[in-house]
């Protein structure tokens, strides 16, 4: 199954659909003739990230009114849902902001879903449910022992949904992210939080001029250069899996799947740097720091359930082309704050 018949494209509403991910979700739904509305708060996401045809609904997940006038306007059968608090080192300082973002907000959401007949689900998951696993490349049965409030939020919502799709007629994937990266390869959207702390983000802000140098957290690591490795994925290859995923739900509604996203291989904090002083022509100052409470040597994902499962082929799994895609949003977004 590559697609699904145009009839039972059901209208899909996308929780923080301004924000990163949820932005290329929503421009790979409406590419592929979905029907597509927002619903963002805006203290992340970005107005502009959300394509002018496309319904932005301006509030908040929690709002019980506010989704029910949404169900009842789109259509709702179908959730993506991307909205929440991301920085775990701020989970860590601030464990209550994310467990009301992550976990009891879902709640709200899942609720909402439940008593409107919103039958399919797609939840935004992370590699953080593994905490600091002993093997790699780390499959879905990989034990969860998350080891911070992030992965711990992200944990209670899977298992709500578990238990909620048995009680209810409810179908859900969640999907556990790898390091995602890059920006969709029209340049219609990227990443564009201010202090982002994602290291391609990053290294790419600094050959730009925009940040003065890179740090590098730990370099005795049990690696080959002794620096962390990473499972990098292209945001626009993880938004087609969230479209395949939810072709896949409707085509089995019994059914409700689990599946890492990810490409089955890691670059090197150093590898990934000197890719981006070779895309640019250009030599990041690099500076040596302490390692990162937390920071497994390695996190590389096992990926054979998600390409069993889904007609999934990546289309940018060159570390180089992640790069130059995020370097073309770094330089449009410069230009975007210029006019705003």
């Amino acid at each position: 199954m590559t697609d699904i018949d145009a009839t039972r494209k059901c209208p899909v509403l996308v929780t923080g659909g301004a924000g990163y991910i949820g932005s290329h979700a929503v421009l790979a739904l409406k590419d592929a003739g979905w029907p597509v509305a927002v619903i963002d708060n805006l203290t992340t996401g970005f107005r502009f990230a959300v394509p002018d045809d496309v319904p932005l609904y301006e509030g908040d997940i929690e709002d019980a009114a506010l989704l029910s006038r949404i169900f009842s306007e789109q259509g709702t059968r179908a959730i993506m849902h991307f909205a929440g608090s991301i920085v775990v080192p701020e989970s860590v300082e601030n464990p209550l902001k994310y467990y009301h973002n992550n976990t009891v907000k879902s709640r709200a959401l899942i609720e909402a879903c439940v008593k409107h007949g919103v039958q399919h689900f797609i939840f935004s998951s992370t590699a953080a449910t593994y905490g600091i696993p002993e093997d790699s490349p780390v499959t879905e049965d990989t034990p969860r022992q998350p080891i911070n409030p992030y992965g711990w939020s992200k944990l209670m919502t899977e298992q709500m949904l578990a238990d909620t799709s048995f009680a209810h007629p409810l179908n859900y994937c969640a999907l556990r992210y790898f390091n995602v990266a890059g920006a969709d390869p029209q340049a219609r959207s990227g990443q564009s939080t201010a202090g982002a702390t994602h290291l391609i983000k990053v290294a790419v802000e600094a050959a730009l001029g925009k940040r003065e140098n890179v740090s590098v957290f730990g370099t005795d690591y049990d690696t080959p250069d002794g620096t962390g490795v990473r499972d990098y994925i292209h945001v626009s290859d993880l938004a087609a899996a969230h479209v395949l995923a939810l072709a896949a739900l409707i085509a089995n509604p019994s059914a409700s799947l689990t599946m890492n996203c990810g490409y089955g291989r890691g670059f090197s904090v150093l590898e990934v740097l000197d890719a981006v002083d070779r895309t640019t022509n250009h030599t990041i100052t690099r500076i040596m720091a302490p390692r990162r409470a937390g920071d497994p040597d390695s996190l590389i994902s096992d990926n054979s359930r998600i390409k069993r499962t889904l007609p999934w082929k990546p289309q940018h799994a060159d570390l180089d082309e992640i790069i130059t895609h995020a370097l073309a949003w770094e330089r449009k977004l410069s230009e975007i704050r210029k006019e705003t």
